[in-house]
């Protein structure tokens, strides 16, 4: 099982809570993108204390990912990383916010195979660390994905992982499964599964539909319900006390944060970021969670939380 990667969500704190709440339920996480700037590589250096080792003790081992396609910058930072101890980096082919995709990054650069090609072509070679990729089908056609395809099978790539959506699409409608099934057998790396598992079932309806597929990497439904990876491991498992694992790991999230964050502002931003998500795990009511959401004084947020979860 393994974590996505959600800017501003599946950070260092949240991966170290986790594992300390859930021990190995989530084996491995790919990391919230490190951002190239072309002629600027200070910039991502100076944002990687998300991956630094130190900060990751107790935490899910991660895989740093990159979003970006200027060669020179992408072989620096990888190797770098490389020599701070990471043995693979991935390759961010599928954000799809539309101010990175209109740059040619992340979903953005799917359209164009000729680029995806010259950057394998200039980057492989000289890099330390073994590259993955994660992708969607493409960003306004699925005929994006079937393009790269054999681009992809002509270098050593460790992983691909597919969320079957359009870089269009957001977060919107389904995983077009039915295309999932027809590039699945056409990549010679190992494919990694992708895109709206939310519960237990979801994952066994993947794995039986698509038995080729290595591994499953799960976003939102682990914030929804922080359970999950527990329900997929094992279907039969009791459920009774999963509200108080809910609660207990909602609790130790806000005291990380709490400890972590300079100020009051920067501490409610973060909390509300994770708690428009996690309190669906909680058996409370939008109206009561939203009440939350509007306050704007710590200790008021600080205590209507606590009251929620107990």
């Amino acid at each position: 099982m393994i974590l996505a990667p959600m800017q501003g969500l599946t950070e260092v704190i949240f991966r170290r809570v986790y594992e300390e709440c859930f021990p190995g339920a989530i084996q491995l996480a790919v990391s919230p993108f490190l951002s190239l700037t072309h002629g600027n590589l200070a910039d991502a250096w100076d944002k990687i204390e998300d991956v630094l080792p130190e900060n990751n003790i107790g935490s899910i081992p991660v895989i740093p990912q990159i979003l970006g396609k200027e060669p020179d910058e992408f072989i620096t930072l990888s190797n770098r990383l490389y020599d701070i101890g990471y043995k693979e980096i991935n390759w961010n082919m599928g954000c799809p916010m539309r101010k990175v995709a209109a740059k040619h990054r992340g979903s953005g650069i799917l359209p164009y195979p000729d680029e995806v090609r010259a950057i394998l072509d200039a980057v492989l070679p000289n890099l330390k660390p073994t590259l993955s990729v994660k992708v969607r089908l493409g960003l306004k056609d699925k005929e994006d994905i079937f393009r790269l395809i054999p681009i992809f099978n002509e270098y050593p790539i460790a992983s691909v992982t597919v969320h079957p959506r359009l870089g269009r699409q957001q977060y919107n409608g389904h995983p077009d499964l039915d295309t999932f099934g027809e590039i699945l057998p056409l990549f010679k790396a190992p494919v990694i599964y992708n895109g709206d598992i939310c519960t237990g079932g979801d994952a066994r309806r993947i794995r039986q539909r698509f038995p080729q597929v290595k591994d499953l990497m799960v976003g939102r439904g682990v914030l929804y319900r922080p359970t999950l990876p527990l329900d997929i491991a094992d279907p039969d498992r009791d459920t009774t006390n999963d509200r108080q694992l809910a609660a207990h790991f909602i609790a130790r999230l806000v005291e990380e944060i709490l400890s972590s964050f300079p100020t009051d502002q920067s501490k409610i931003r973060k909390i509300k970021e994770y708690w428009c998500l996690v309190w669906k795990s909680l058996p409370i009511s939008e109206m009561q969670a939203r009440e939350v959401l509007h306050q704007e004084k710590l200790t008021i947020v600080e205590k209507m939380i606590g009251d929620l979860l107990q």
